[in-house]
């Protein structure tokens, strides 16, 4: 991205729906403010290589995060070849069939597909040849080396989203994770706490583990169902963050 620094990069898998709750959040907030975000790659499939799926995760997580690597393939082509400017549409292509699509959005062994990828290249505006990019590990390379740079400035632990206040020099860190999205006559305000929060030093963590399932057409989730809810995000397959 070139002249100023943008306000925000955030870091995003496609398939989290946390993610994609957040990331909603931010698309309002920058249409109400000159509020500029630059989108960023980070896997959960790299951030779990090293875990034994079948015994820390259930029985979807793998191809759906499987699925999320080969989508952010195609990104990190697009991003090669359109600029950085081509993320955003291309993200919000991509979350509108898989979080918003009342059928339940696509199953994983398509959602990573050549046909689905160059059907969100398409609604995004751009051209489709990067779909290509789904089959081709040597763009794991790129995608590796944006996560890489996340977990750099927040440690290990950590999942998706991750943002980064103000770079280069602001505070970066997991989350915010929210269930639901704010009215957008709140939006602004709420944002506003966090960039209060993330603008001190010595801010480390907030944490908590009962909470509701992301209120999105594809989760089938009630406000009302509240519990513990398995980490989508990090390492293994916690009750907590």
């Amino acid at each position: 991205m070139t002249g100023p620094d943008p306000d925000l990069h955030f870091w995003f898998d496609p398939v989290c729906p946390f993610a994609w709750l957040t990331g909603q959040w931010v698309r309002t907030v920058a249409a109400q403010r000159e509020y500029t975000v630059q989108w960023r790659l980070i896997s959960l499939r790299l951030l779990n290589a090293h875990v034994d799926y079948a015994a820390q995760f259930p029985p979807e997580y793998e191809a759906g995060h499987t699925a999320g690597l080969r989508l952010l393939r195609v990104a990190a082509r697009t991003r090669a070849e359109h600029g950085p400017d081509a993320l955003g549409p291309l993200y919000e292509a991509l979350g509108r069939e898989i979080h918003e699509d009342p059928a339940g959005g696509p199953p994983p062994e398509r959602g990573g597909s050549r046909e689905f990828a160059a059907q969100a290249l398409a609604a995004a505006g751009l051209p489709t040849e990067p779909a290509a990019a789904v089959d081709d590990p040597s763009w794991d390379a790129d995608v590796r080396a944006d996560t890489d740079a996340a977990l750099q400035l927040t440690g290990k632990d950590v999942g998706t989203p991750i943002l980064h206040f103000r770079p280069p020099d602001g505070a970066a860190f997991f989350g915010p994770v929210i269930s639901r999205l704010p009215d957008p006559e709140h939006a602004v305000a709420l944002w506003d706490h966090v960039v209060a929060l993330a603008a001190f030093p010595g801010f480390a963590e907030l944490k908590r583990s009962l909470r509701e399932r992301p209120q999105l057409p594809t989760s089938g989730a009630r406000p009302d169902d509240v519990g513990v809810v398995e980490d989508w995000h990090g390492g293994s397959r916690r009750q907590h963050r």
